[in-house]
């Protein structure tokens, strides 16, 4: 239609070029600077225009016929729905230019930047047909909204299906593997956020996945018998992108709201559909047995199968690793975000290319599966700025169960690994963005920190009852063993399982019995948050409570969140980083 040919006319919003005509219920576009505006035309004077239907409420999909495979939508004969009552489109006033755009991957960035700048309305009915759905049940945590922070999965299927793709991807299996896969974290405040990446030869335990199945049925695909690479997470026996989602919590302890998953085509369509994207190396790299990825030292702008090759490449890298790849893929991301936000904002035709290329590619779970619902989403993880997101990997080494000679797989690094996950567990910025101002403002967090000011008790003095609402077998009397035999706490008593399980351990005391708490908060390990003071004085033989809840890593180990992020080779979205 015409606006795929016609950029923005001075500061005009393209999206208010679409005026509803009261009398037709169309959107029509007009192409002069009084867009949005009511004043009269002559015949002759009118300007050529091009109707869309006005947007219809899309039918719910059927069920995939295979786990994780896609299903468009069908839409009914009339559209399926009625036509919303006419109204006048208020102008927005010189807002287009400073909308902050993210890009977590290539498909999910272009719809959120078109959600952001067009209006969803205007391809509705097109967009929302593209988009492709799997229900992974209560692999997603639920949210009432999403004003909260927020985890968001990133999958890139492997599957070779499209043209050009012989040469890349699974040979055997039709639904693909787990490829380039990131953990997008944003912060609730939306300041900040982190975008983790997973190795795919990260050996993991992956759990029994609940699947849902054509029949809607459910079916337990059974987990590994021992380790295997993250990558099988998907694929592999049926199992679907909810069984990615439930390693990653598992592995993690993070719950996880959303997932997106694209394959291969999207990133040729859309690096194309941006006009290329800009990368640079150190040093030229020639593979001309696998990804044929043929660059000189510099800077590049790729696109199309070149983009591909790029991000599939790890020979001539490095130790020729998957890690080197990510770094690769890193840096390709966040190229393509400023690609988006300095570039693509400006020109309409550009816009609507890349949303349609983005939907096309896109498949994710129900909880966010319209352009209605994508489009909410786009306007929170747009609030964030690309200084304040930040690239990191997680913390790994070489799998010591493999020779150092033939090693290809790696394993959680078991101290900085769980500061990472912990940061995120409890939204610590890597960046650190307004972390004083954060505090200062935050008068509770401030009260909560006073509870761990004041005089210890000795530890032959803490009496605590200990209650396991963990989930994990054994953690009260773990505990107690550890509390009394390594820290004199002889006071101590197994009180069983707590009444139901607990997302956070809480230590319960009276006020007479601070100096107890802070001393066994120190022991612990505990936040201030953990603390829950009471109000009436306990009695001089009366114990504590102590529920040990989710975040209980082990008799010991402490469950403080990290202040600062361990150095894990991160790398902020709005610098360009080159390729060694």
């Amino acid at each position: 239609m015409d606006a795929h040919s016609r950029g923005r006319a001075d500061e005009i919003d393209p999206a208010d070029q679409w005026v509803l005509n009261p009398q037709t219920g169309n959107y029509e576009l007009r192409l002069d600077h009084s867009a949005g505006q009511s004043q009269p035309r002559t015949p002759s004077s009118r300007p050529r225009r091009s109707t869309l239907p006005a947007p219809a409420p899309a039918d719910t999909p059927a069920e995939a016929p295979v786990p994780g495979q896609r299903r468009r939508r069908v839409n009914e004969p009339g559209g399926g729905g009625q036509q919303p009552p006419a109204s006048r489109r208020k102008r927005k006033q010189g807002a287009s230019r400073k909308k902050k755009v993210l890009l977590w991957t290539g498909g999910t960035m272009a719809f959120v930047l078109v959600g952001g700048a067009t209006g969803a309305y205007l391809l509705y009915n097109k967009l929302d047909g593209n988009i492709g759905s799997v229900d992974v049940g209560d692999a997603a945590v639920k949210t009432e909204s999403m004003n909260g922070p927020l985890n968001i999965l990133i999958i890139g299927n492997d599957v070779r299906t499209g043209e050009g793709n012989e040469s890349y991807g699974n040979k055997t299996n039709v639904t693909g593997h787990a490829d380039t896969t990131f953990l997008i974290h944003i912060s609730e405040d939306r300041t900040n956020a982190t975008a983790l990446s997973i190795p795919r030869d990260l050996k993991i335990k992956i759990p029994d996945c609940p699947t849902k199945q054509p029949d809607g049925s459910t079916k337990v695909i059974p987990g590994s018998v021992g380790k295997t690479k993250f990558n099988e997470s998907f694929g592999v026996n049926g199992r679907d992108p909810g069984c990615t989602m439930r390693t990653i919590s598992e592995m993690s302890g993070l719950g996880i709201n959303h997932f997106m998953m694209v394959d291969f085509n999207a990133v040729k369509t859309l690096s194309t559909a941006v006009g290329g994207v800009k990368v640079c190396l150190t040093k030229p790299i020639k593979d001309t047995k696998y990804s044929k990825l043929n660059l000189s030292e510099g800077e590049h702008r790729i696109q199309g199968e070149e983009a591909l090759a790029f991000l599939r490449n790890r020979h001539g890298l490095g130790n020729e690793s998957d890690l080197d790849r990510i770094k690769m893929q890193q840096q390709f991301l966040a190229s393509m975000m400023r690609q988006l936000k300095e570039d693509t904002l400006d020109s309409p035709s550009q816009l609507l290319s890349v949303a349609n290329a983005a939907t096309e590619a896109l498949t994710v779970d129900k909880g966010i599966d319209s352009v209605m619902k994508l489009t909410t989403l786009a306007k929170e993880i747009g609030k964030v700025d690309l200084k304040n997101i930040t690239f990191a990997t997680v913390p790994v080494v070489d799998n010591p169960d493999e020779p150092p000679t033939k090693r290809a797989t790696v394993v959680l690094n078991q101290e900085l690994a769980p500061q990472v996950f912990s940061m995120i567990e409890n939204d610590v910025s890597f960046t650190e963005v307004k972390k004083k101002e954060k505090q200062a403002k935050d008068a509770k967090a401030q009260a909560q920190a006073k509870l761990l000011q004041g005089p210890r008790a000795a530890a032959a003095d803490v009496r605590v009852d200990v209650y396991n609402g963990s989930g994990i077998t054994g953690a009260a009397q773990s505990t107690i063993v550890w509390l009394q035999n390594e820290q004199g706490v002889s006071r101590s008593t197994n009180k069983s399982n707590a009444p139901e399980k607990a997302a956070k351990t809480t230590l319960t005391y009276a006020p007479n019995q601070a100096d107890q708490a802070r001393k066994l908060a120190d022991m612990m390990g505990l936040a201030a948050t953990a603390l829950k003071p009471g109000t009436q004085d306990a009695g001089e033989r009366e114990p504590m409570t102590l529920v040990l809840g989710a975040d209980f890593k082990g008799a010991g180990k402490s469950m403080a969140a990290p202040t600062k992020a361990p150095d894990v080779g991160q790398v902020e979205a709005d610098k360009q980083v080159c390729a060694k």
